[in-house]
């Protein structure tokens, strides 16, 4: 069976989820991962992170954000034949375009025509939410590589997510481009929290150091929470992965790198998947409506 195959079976299950009108599923579980600067391995990271998770059995997708300098399907090795270009011009569903990563989580390709998400019509727009919003029940995570930098695109999807993670390196220009972008996301969009990665470490001290210096300066200026989950060591295994096209997971998994990620994702997950019993349904049935990842990804496309 082929995922796309799959991917239909889910949309067509939360069809009939609804027409029996069933308990609403938990929201989903949008998060962004980004940089203030290129070059700090943000992509090798989300993309291990998204093959960590599908190993413990979680639905994930991952929505490469770069519009313009997509790389996910580069760094798998995949051709896509057909884009999200595609479905904003109506000429394919999303599950047509989806991509299989490594050992089955899912890729929603960018397109490199459109740079910009300015550059769409409404009704493109409205369209293309509208297809992405089909597959929301289906999954329990959606990750977004957004592009580096502080330009429109990755601020409204940092924005439209439910958390943002930061890759940071050690280098002063990667932590000082990495707080102006939450500082933007901060007084912009009124994000009151994030957490951090610290990667290319060369040792733990190392990345509490870079955690150190951005909390610092986030408590004191921003009055914003950083949370830390944790640190990737510089390893040549995550080059080599490289220029395989695999996930460093996948080709190298006693590796200090897989290690280290396979701690982050576990991180994650726990958060998001805890132990403690559900919460007890709301009276009457009763649940406040929450604004979905497409949802709040228009509305700041609205106000920019």
């Amino acid at each position: 069976m082929d995922q796309a195959t799959t991917l239909r079976q889910i949309i067509d299950h939360n069809r009939l989820a609804a027409a029996a009108k069933r308990g609403p599923q938990r929201p989903l579980r949008a998060i962004a991962i980004t940089s203030g600067k290129g070059g700090v391995g943000k992509s090798n990271i989300v993309v291990n992170l998204c093959l960590a998770l599908a190993r413990r059995g979680r639905r994930v997708f991952l929505l490469d954000a770069d519009m313009g300098l997509a790389n996910v399907d580069v760094l798998l090795g995949l051709t896509p034949k057909y884009t999200l270009e595609h479905v904003m011009k109506g000429q394919m569903m999303i599950e047509d375009i989806v991509l299989t990563g490594a050992e089955g989580f899912w890729i929603l390709p960018s397109s490199s025509g459109i740079s910009e998400l300015s550059e769409l019509t409404y009704d493109q727009q409205m369209h293309l939410f509208q297809e992405l919003s089909r597959i929301e029940d289906g999954i329990d995570y959606l990750f977004i590589d957004t592009g580096a930098g502080i330009s429109s695109n990755v601020l409204r999807f940092n924005a439209a997510a439910g958390e943002v993670i930061v890759v940071a390196n050690p280098e002063p220009t990667s932590i000082t481009d990495a707080y102006a972008l939450m500082k933007l996301l901060a007084i912009k969009y009124h994000i009151r929290e994030f957490s951090l990665i610290a990667n290319s470490v060369i040792s733990e001290a190392d990345g509490n150091a870079v955690y150190a210096r951005l909390n610092s300066v986030c408590e004191q200026f921003l009055k914003v929470t950083l949370n830390f989950l944790g640190s990737v060591p510089l390893d040549a295994a995550i080059q080599k992965a490289v220029r395989r096209q695999q996930p460093v997971l996948q080709c190298q998994p006693q590796s200090p790198a897989s290690r280290s990620l396979v701690r982050i994702a576990q991180h994650i997950d726990a958060r998001y998947f805890p132990d403690a019993p559900a919460q007890p349904a709301a009276p009457n049935g009763a649940q406040e409506k929450t604004p979905s990842f497409w949802d709040r990804l228009l509305h700041w496309k609205k106000v920019k």
